[in-house]
């Protein structure tokens, strides 16, 4: 229940925020917000530190939290943040979310290198799944994934029509929370031409990980090939002390 109070508080900010009703760019102080969504002071501290971390405010000692000019600028549409590194959560085009279609769902033998990528045993299986995204029923991502069986071992067909990250914190009560991601261009293939209504001539790009669990467990490898449009995305990078 913490966990759906504290977003919905950011999502409203966002929406204020995206309808410029911060003229001064300043929000309100932490009382004023508590009083205004009638929650706990701890709940619009989480709500704000998640937000900071994404790059949307910024708070400056002794004057307040502030919008970040720059995330009124982005056009990206890709934007990992948070606890849930899922797509469905992450990747937003005029605030709607991604729709899934499963294009297939099978259990194979991993090959060797998936069984490094996920730390298996010989002998032990993986869900393999392949999931075409879309946005308004517009096709934009192919993804190809790899769970090992005995970290999820309910998990369905049915499941993976809807976000499998959601469905890991809500049934198992974990948070894939960290990931190792490759992101490069490349050529599209005949996969992505006739998935993504790509020309022989037009790029896609891709995006190649690893996703962990919060306790470290290597939990999915997945492919992504994005249609070269919505291949843009914003990073938020805390410099630390230099």
């Amino acid at each position: 229940m913490a966990d759906l109070i504290y977003k919905k508080i950011i999502d409203s900010l966002k929406s204020e925020i995206d309808q410029g009703n911060f003229p001064d760019m300043r929000l309100p102080d932490e009382r004023s917000l508590a009083e205004k969504y009638s929650v706990s002071r701890s709940s619009i501290k989480r709500a704000l530190g998640n937000m900071a971390e994404q790059g949307i405010i910024f708070k400056k000692r002794g004057s307040g939290t502030f919008v970040n000019p720059l995330y009124l600028k982005q056009d990206s549409y890709f934007n990992y943040s948070g606890k849930n590194l899922g797509i469905t959560d992450s990747f937003q085009v005029n605030g709607q979310k991604p729709g899934i279609k499963v294009l297939n769902f099978d259990v194979v033998r991993p090959t060797e290198e998936l069984q490094d990528n996920l730390f298996l045993k010989p002998g032990e299986f993986v869900y393999s799944f392949k999931r075409l995204r879309l946005m308004k029923d517009v096709p934009f991502m192919i993804e190809t994934g790899y769970i090992p069986i005995k970290l999820a071992p309910e998990l369905s067909e049915e499941v993976a029509s809807e976000s499998i990250f959601n469905y890991v914190e809500s049934e198992l009560d974990q948070e894939v929370n960290k990931t190792y991601l490759a992101i490069s261009a490349a050529p599209s293939d005949e996969e992505g031409q006739k998935l993504l209504d790509l020309k022989p001539t037009e790029p896609v790009g891709m995006m190649e990980g690893i996703f962990f669990l919060n306790d470290g467990t290597p939990f999915e490898f997945s492919t992504m090939k994005l249609h070269y449009k919505y291949f843009k995305y914003d990073s938020f990078v805390d410099l630390g002390s230099r």
